[in-house]
């Protein structure tokens, strides 16, 4: 039995079936912890960015662009560098100027920020970007896609007027993660759970000194998370160096606990940065600062949903949506035709022109995990029709091109 487990838990890993569909690789010659991504395992990247982007600008996020690296005077004024640099790489020497590859984005939206004043009318502003961050992990640490040492992250920092505008944000964003997390499939209190992760008043070096800030952010995220009627636990020592976090946490197939997403609240950089805004009477008072991640890294929510569907991809996220596959040589040039209309429609199509029969084409298909198939023979053609097969519910019938597209471009959309 334990055999089997075994054998079960090495079958549906993120790596096997990376490797099986031809998603990504790793190249010794590039790095350990470097992923490098086929066109099918970018397609996968490239669906995943559109969805977060698309639901965020909808809840009224404003998506941005920073550079990856930047002055090391800016991790020092953030107070990352004392905290982080065992995880940062080695500085950039440029003109007499160092310069770090970045493990996070919040200091560069706090300069966007600080790059003009702002009113209280402007609050809540929620700065976003997909982000490429660099962190060094030791090479015992690196798992897959899970733990590497370069990777995209959906980051946010929502800039707020006053706690009470925080509280809402925090319950926003958490409604915002469960959407996504729903959106996958993932149910809550099953496929993924809440933590409290606080802080240690002890430790003065791995946390900013302040109990009574502590006491105050810890109390606000617990008190969100009571209001939402949530089970959690809390957890010590597993904070930010600036502030509490709410993290949601999951298990990969062989039961490791990792972080998918997570919310944060900062009581440091703020005042660090003087995130000030004009109040209603005209005086100025300091923001209050949410930082979270919708989708979490790309690299490991890739790594989440690989295990999860098995590498049976929902139809929005699959490489190859349809693959067309004539039975004999002088079908192709209809399964051509239908083929190029399928691609004119933004389906992701495929033609099998392959000099083998019609059994071996299906299983190629079978064994990529493609959600659809054509097949294309005497009475398709006669009729001016295709026959759709698909990976979940088998023989569907025959049918003409717009019922099917219309089938197709609603599943898509609803992303089913």
């Amino acid at each position: 039995m334990e055999n089997d487990k075994n054998n079960e838990m090495d079958k549906n890993d993120h790596r096997v079936i990376g490797k099986e569909l031809g998603l990504f690789v790793f190249s010794d010659t590039v790095g350990k912890g470097l992923p490098l991504y086929t066109e099918k395992g970018t397609t996968i990247r490239r669906e995943l960015e559109r969805f977060v982007v698309d639901l965020e600008i909808k809840r009224g996020y404003k998506h941005v662009t920073t550079p990856d690296i930047a002055k090391i005077d800016l991790y020092k004024k953030s107070g990352h560098y004392p905290y982080y640099k065992d995880t940062m790489y080695s500085p950039i020497v440029v003109d007499d100027e160092e310069f770090m590859l970045r493990p996070m984005t919040c200091p560069h939206h706090f300069e966007l920020y600080l790059s003009k004043p702002h009113s209280y009318r402007e609050l809540p502003m929620r700065i976003a970007e997909i982000a490429k961050l660099y962190r060094y992990e030791a090479s015992g640490n690196l798992s897959g896609l899970v733990r590497v040492r370069s990777f995209c992250l959906a980051d946010s920092h929502i800039i707020c007027a006053d706690d009470e505008q925080a509280k809402e944000e925090v319950k926003n964003v958490l409604d915002l993660i469960e959407e996504v997390a729903g959106t996958f499939g993932l149910k809550k209190g099953e496929d993924f759970w809440y933590r409290l992760s606080l802080g240690d008043r002890a430790d003065d070096k791995k946390y900013y000194k302040d109990d009574d800030a502590w006491e105050k952010s810890e109390g606000i995220l617990r008190e969100v998370l009571q209001g939402q009627g949530v089970k959690f636990n809390e957890a010590k020592d597993e904070a930010a160096f600036y502030g509490p976090k709410i993290d949601i946490q999951m298990k990969d197939v062989r039961g490791i606990e990792n972080t998918a997403f997570t919310v944060q609240y900062d009581f440091v950089m703020p005042k660090r940065f003087n995130l000030v805004y004009t109040a209603k009477d005209g005086s100025e008072q300091q923001a209050v600062v949410v930082h979270r991640s919708s989708i979490g890294a790309i690299e490991r929510v890739m790594a989440f949903i690989i295990e999860h569907y098995k590498g049976s991809f929902p139809l929005w996220l699959s490489p190859t949506q349809v693959k067309v596959i004539p039975v004999r040589e002088n079908h192709n040039e209809y399964a051509q035709k239908i083929n190029q209309m399928l691609i004119e429609a933004g389906i992701r199509s495929e033609i099998d022109l392959a000099d083998e029969n019609l059994g071996t084409k299906v299983r190629d298909a079978k064994t990529n995990k493609i959600p659809y198939w054509i097949v294309l023979g005497d009475k398709e053609v006669e009729a001016g029709k295709v026959t759709l097969e698909s990976r979940d519910a088998g023989q569907l019938g025959q049918m003409g091109a717009e019922e099917l597209l219309a089938k197709l471009k609603e599943e898509i959309a609803n992303k089913k």
